[in-house]
């Protein structure tokens, strides 16, 4: 097989691989698009019949009191509604960057490979002298691989310390408003 050939192939390959990466990563925009808009439509069908209930409840006060038991009630439903929409926007996204952060490490690692196995390929055939090169270039993948796997972890411990973050303010919120509710 020619040299031409064999880049043919390599090419070949390269693409199909590249391809189905897109289709990959179209595929968890799309689901997770879909998912986002779900919630979006649920809450927005939710906000309605809540203010529609709000405005039933103030059409019928009657008194000051009464007026102010409507509005704390309203506020608390609303402080709610908002928690659990984050909570469940939080976790949408999050499950959606998990999806993206496994899909671009895969790639990466896919084509880390392949670029590992063409220098092996072009080591082999190279004339001589030319070991220095190929060192150098094997040397710069190798940087690169350090240096992708550095901020990667560093992006998924961002990422960890956001989440703690995120579920402590929760579950600070959560009784805070149980507390506001029961006054």
């Amino acid at each position: 097989m020619s040299n031409l050939n064999i880049a043919s192939e390599q090419f070949g390959d390269f693409s199909k691989s590249a391809v189905d990466a897109a289709m990959k990563f179209a595929s968890v925009s799309f689901d997770s698009a879909e998912r986002m808009f779900a919630l979006n439509l649920e809450a927005a069908k939710t906000g309605l019949d809540v203010t529609a209930k709000n405005a039933k409840s103030l059409a019928a006060v009657k008194d000051v009191q009464e007026l102010n038991t409507v509005r704390t009630k309203g506020a608390e439903t609303g402080l709610e509604f908002m928690l659990g929409y984050s909570r469940a926007f939080y976790e949408l996204s999050t499950a959606a960057q998990a999806q993206f952060g496994a899909l671009s490490e895969e790639r990466f690692a896919s084509v880390q490979k392949a670029v590992a196995e063409n220098l092996d390929k072009v080591a082999k055939s190279a004339p001589a002298g030319s070991d220095v090169a190929i060192a150098a270039m094997k040397s710069s993948v190798a940087a690169s691989t350090a240096a992708f796997d550095s901020v990667s972890k560093a992006a998924k411990q961002f990422t960890a310390f956001a989440d703690n973050a995120v579920k402590a303010a929760a579950e600070t919120a959560a009784p805070k408003a149980t507390a506001a509710k029961r006054k």
